[in-house]
């Protein structure tokens, strides 16, 4: 259904501006909220001086995507998935998630049409363009690993190394410092401290003996 709206709305338009949206949306949600109006005739010439402001407000809004564009240009999404040897997955990654997670992750909540991209079905390493404002073209790293490998690649990521999903899909691939290695140094250490100085515990104890004569 075209509706004409009567306010700015974050990933739909600005007020004036006559935009198509599912049927549903707009009987349901838009026009009992006074938000928009079905885009007759009578309606067009009724908000003809509303409509002669859309481009100001476009440019206006155009702006505030420009930004947005800028702030998630090259943001990195990790997602952990079950797959076959092969890397293909047993399911997807899909447009509505992406939006999801970089919402959680930037607090950026953008409208998954303006994700470029089908569901994505392999691990790796995956750019998906973005369709947000007119000055950038911002690209999303998508990071897609295998689901029981996700707790240790984000460790090593947190580490430092430099490892991608096409990395540990590589046959005798390790990391350079597994979970298990710290867990171990952690426990010798742990251990070290506890028995403590044997040269300082004897002169102690030979301190005390003297101390009691």
């Amino acid at each position: 259904m075209k509706v004409i709206l009567l306010q700015d709305l974050y990933k739909h338009g600005v007020a004036g501006e006559v935009v198509k949206v599912a049927d549903g949306f707009a009987r349901n949600y838009l026009i009992p909220r006074k938000m928009a109006i079905q885009a007759s005739e009578s309606a067009l010439r009724r908000t003809e001086n509303v409509r002669k402001n859309v481009e100001a407000r476009k440019a206006q809004y155009n702006n505030m995507l420009n930004d947005l564009g800028r702030q998630i240009d090259g943001v990195e999404l990790i997602f952990g998935r079950r797959a076959a040897s092969t890397g293909k997955l047993f399911g997807s990654v899909t447009t509505q998630e992406i939006a999801d997670e970089l919402d959680r992750v930037t607090s950026v909540d953008i409208n998954r049409r303006r994700i470029s991209q089908q569901s994505l079905r392999e691990i790796g390493t995956h750019q998906v363009p973005v369709r947000l404002g007119t000055e950038v073209s911002p690209m999303l790293t998508i990071t897609i690993v295998p689901e029981d490998e996700l707790s240790e690649f984000l460790a090593a990521r947190e580490r430092g190394e430099k490892v991608t999903a096409e990395d540990i899909m590589m046959d005798g691939f390790s990391y350079a410092t597994s979970a298990s290695d710290e867990e171990a140094e952690a426990a010798e250490a742990s251990d070290e401290t506890e028995a403590g100085d044997p040269q300082a515990e004897g002169e102690l104890a030979i301190e005390g003996v003297e101390a009691e004569t």
